[in-house]
């Protein structure tokens, strides 16, 4: 507990400090963000400082390795202690920053183009097949189920082959969900930490029932998730309406990478869907929007995804972060829920 604390109270500190460093180096240098000419309400956020997401990462990786490092105890008092790192904990790392570079060369590539278009699809499909890869062997190395799960494996094997897909998958439409999600003050910042703090909660609870689920190094994983919840409350301090930093793709890539690893390696899989409910709303709206208009020629929402609809429709923009951030606590509420009720169903019945 106490180093769920730590990791969670240093990532925090860390971000809350280096983020108006952060500030000051990217408005040197101009790195602003680009708005498109199409959200009149928007072009105040011209040139707002961009690719927050760096200090998010550099917050999460620091403040889960420091809480491995412990000078007091209080079963042996004081002296230098070093806690091993699990390989799990490692994969997810590989993955909040594999996902954070590409979303960092996205955003350099708009930067030095001067206009709101990154990658290319096939550089950047490129880059996540790679991190997809490394992290399947990774996981296979690690020993985690190859087995399609919702809150535990559902006894279907995947095998090598198709396991690969599933992660491919999860990392690519995770991070794309939480890109599109991020185009309004705060509101990924704010709903990732529903999400992050779910999930300390189902990896500590996974770690007191090892002989239930079987998932050695929950506990580690759950010390990383806390790192990852203190890092975008605090980068939420600074990008809360108006907005004084972006996290830009740097830190939406990264953050659905890690929440995508996260899923993967607790064998939650589908239960994601609900944990994130905010971010599959958001992609279902586009895809609404892009089949209607495509196959009848008529727009369903007035703009996607519909955090936009929302604001062309009247509601201040203050108003729909806040409401959207209630979505999110409901879903990642919701999907604890689920995973307890199952846990009540199993050796929770025979406790009572």
């Amino acid at each position: 507990m106490i180093s769920l604390l730590m990791s969670s109270t240093i990532a925090f500190v860390l971000v809350i400090l280096l983020t108006p460093l952060a500030i000051r180096i990217l408005r040197r240098h101009n790195i602003g963000q680009f708005i498109q000419a199409d959200l009149e309400g928007h072009m105040h956020k011209q040139g707002v400082p961009t690719m927050g997401g760096l200090v998010i990462v550099f917050g999460i990786v620091a403040g889960y390795l420091a809480s491995h490092y412990k000078l007091f105890s209080f079963t042996t008092g004081f002296g230098f202690e070093v806690s091993q790192v699990d390989d799990k904990a490692i994969l997810a790392i590989l993955a909040i920053v594999g996902m954070g570079i590409i979303g960092f060369f996205d955003d350099f590539t708009k930067y030095a183009r001067k206009r709101n278009e990154g990658l290319s699809k096939r550089w950047k499909f490129l880059g996540q097949l790679i991190i997809a890869a490394g992290f399947a062997w990774g996981a296979s190395a690690a020993g985690v189920s190859t087995e399609l799960s919702f809150v535990r494996p559902l006894g279907i094997d995947l095998g090598p082959f198709l396991f690969f897909g599933l992660v491919l998958f999860m990392l690519t439409a995770t991070a794309n969900a939480v890109n599109l999600t991020d185009g309004l003050d705060g509101l990924v910042a704010g709903s990732s930490a529903f999400v992050f703090g779910a999930y300390v909660l189902i990896m500590y609870w996974q770690s007191r029932e090892n002989a239930f689920y079987g998932i050695d190094g929950a506990l580690d994983l759950a010390v990383l998730s806390a790192a990852a919840l203190g890092g975008v409350l605090a980068f939420l301090w600074w990008n809360a309406a108006p907005a004084q930093i972006i996290m830009g793709d740097t830190g939406s890539h990264a953050i659905g990478g890690g929440i995508a690893a996260f899923a993967l390696l607790t064998n939650t899989q589908l239960l994601l869907i609900i944990l994130g409910g905010l971010y599959v709303i958001e992609t279902v709206s586009v895809i609404m929007q892009i089949v209607s208009f495509r196959g009848f020629g008529k727009r369903i929402f007035r703009m996607t995804p519909i955090h936009h609809h929302f604001e062309l429709k009247g509601w201040p923009e203050t108003t729909v972060i806040v409401r959207f951030w209630i979505l999110s606590a409901i879903t990642a509420a919701i999907g604890v829920g689920i995973f307890y009720a199952d846990w009540v169903q199993g050796p929770g019945s025979i406790v009572q």
